[in-house]
C-alpha cells in the first residue's frame, strides 16, 4: 500500500500521524510524507525601487525563505520517527515542496501512485480557512485515491 501523509505541524496533523500509526499495514507498505509550505515572498513593487530597500527586502525574505524551509523538514523528520517508532517494518520517505498544499499534495499522490492520502481535518486557523478554504476538503473532492481525514475525537 502506498500512503501520502501531508503534515503541516498543527495538532490535526499530529492526530493524522498518530492514526496513521494505528492502522493494520501490508510489510511493503511506503509512507510519503509531505508537507508543502507557501512562499514567504511578497511582492513590493513601490517599496522595491528604493536599493536599500530592495537590499533588505531581499535579505528578509531570503530568511524567511530558510526559516520556513527548516521548519517543514523538522515538521517531516518528527512525523518519520513517530511512525518509525511504531512501525519499524515500514519504507518511509519525505518531501519538502513549496507550493500551494491542495495543488501540490494532489500532484505528489499521482506521481507516487498513491492508494491513500492521510491527512488532518485542519490545519490553520479559522480566518486561513475562511480565505483559503480547506485544503482537507478539497483533497476529499478532487482526489483520485481514497482519503482519510483525521479527526481529533475531542475536537468541537
Amino acid at each position: 500500500m502506498k500512503i501520502i501523509l501531508a503534515v503541516d505541524g498543527s495538532e490535526f496533523s499530529k492526530v493524522a500521524v498518530s492514526e496513521l500509526a494505528k492502522i493494520p499495514l501490508p510489510n511493503d507498505s511506503e509512507v510519503s510524507i509531505i508537507n508543502v509550505y507557501e512562499n514567504p515572498n511578497v511582492w513590493a513593487p513601490d517599496l522595491l525601487t528604493v536599493d536599500s530597500v530592495r537590499s533588505y527586502y531581499q535579505e528578509v525574505i531570503s530568511n524567511a525563505e530558510e526559516f520556513a524551509e527548516k521548519s517543514a523538514e523538522k515538521i517531516v523528520s518528527v512525523a518519520a520517527d513517530s511512525l518509525k517508532n511504531k512501525n519499524s517494518t515500514l519504507k518511509i520517505t519525505t518531501a519538502v515542496v513549496i507550493g500551494l498544499p491542495k495543488k501540490e499534495i494532489l500532484e505528489k499522490a499521482e506521481a507516487f501512485n498513491a492508494d491513500l492520502i492521510i491527512l488532518g481535518s485542519q490545519g490553520h486557523g479559522a480566518f486561513s480557512r475562511l480565505l483559503l478554504g480547506s485544503v482537507s476538503q478539497y483533497i476529499a473532492t478532487h482526489a483520485k485515491c481514497s482519503v482519510m481525514i483525521a479527526r481529533n475525537k475531542d475536537e468541537k
